[in-house]
């Protein structure tokens, strides 16, 4: 069944992620079916996804993107059928800090922080720096010390492309990443990653946002072995927000 406008389907909890549980919950097919731009990672933290019109990337530890297979398993994915109600023009930003902030000041004039925003910005970059990873198959190994071994980071320069932005409030920490998650695709569909830094030349942001959620939890009985609570916010932050070095 199609997710409806205004509502997240999100795959699992990102503090399960954080703490190694990253078996597959549904397939790149089934998620399909609930939305047609998001993020998440896949089975095995085996690359960065990113859903954009209604299509799966994966982008591998170089930076390459390939389209995901539909039985390829996800872990962890929130997406959500987007449909613009606002949009914004961009002048140049020169780091992913002043973009968040002004991302942040949108959503304020709207009243709107206390809510969930899916928002998609076309832009021209002088550089992107991302990062993706390869697989792991241990469980029980937190993503922190998972990405420490399998993710390489990478720097994209003089492209245009699109940002896939989730916001998800601070009051819902641990369901999701709490403030802003961003994405990256190139124009081409060929480069992508998980976004540490930027410098856009110019944009155009559109907004879409997002009053409900629903999250399909695991249902397999190794889900329960985790103490959910456990997950540290400090390592959750320090593999959204950094690189993750030592």
């Amino acid at each position: 069944m199609k997710n409806e406008i205004g509502k997240y389907y999100q795959v699992s909890t990102l503090q399960a992620l954080a703490l190694g549980y990253s078996k597959p919950v549904v397939t790149v097919e089934e998620l399909l079916r609930h939305g047609n731009m998001g993020l998440g990672t896949f089975e095995d933290v085996d690359g960065e996804m990113i859903v954009l019109d209604g299509k799966c990337y994966r982008a591998g530890d170089n930076g390459d993107v390939v389209p995901a297979e539909n039985e390829r398993g996800v872990p962890f994915a929130s997406v959500c059928n987007f449909v613009s109600d606002r949009q914004e023009p961009l002048e140049k930003m020169d780091t992913i800090d002043q973009l968040k902030e002004w991302l942040t000041l949108r959503i304020e004039e709207e009243f709107g922080l206390n809510s969930m925003y899916s928002v998609r910005i076309e832009g021209e970059f002088s550089k992107v720096d991302a990062r993706s990873e390869s697989g792991t198959k241990a469980h029980h190994v937190t993503l922190k010390d998972a990405l420490s071994v399998t993710q390489k980071a990478f720097i994209f320069e003089n492209v245009r492309g699109t940002l896939v932005c989730v916001y998800y409030p601070d009051y819902m920490d641990g369901v999701n990443a709490a403030g802003w998650h961003l994405h990256f695709l190139s124009e081409d569909r060929i480069l992508g990653g998980h976004v540490f830094d930027i410098n856009m030349t110019r944009g155009i942001a559109d907004f879409c946002r997002v009053t409900s959620v629903e999250i399909r939890i695991p249902d397999t009985p190794s889900f329960d072995t985790y103490a959910l609570k456990s997950a540290s916010k400090d390592e959750i932050k320090s593999v959204e927000q950094g690189k993750n070095e030592e």
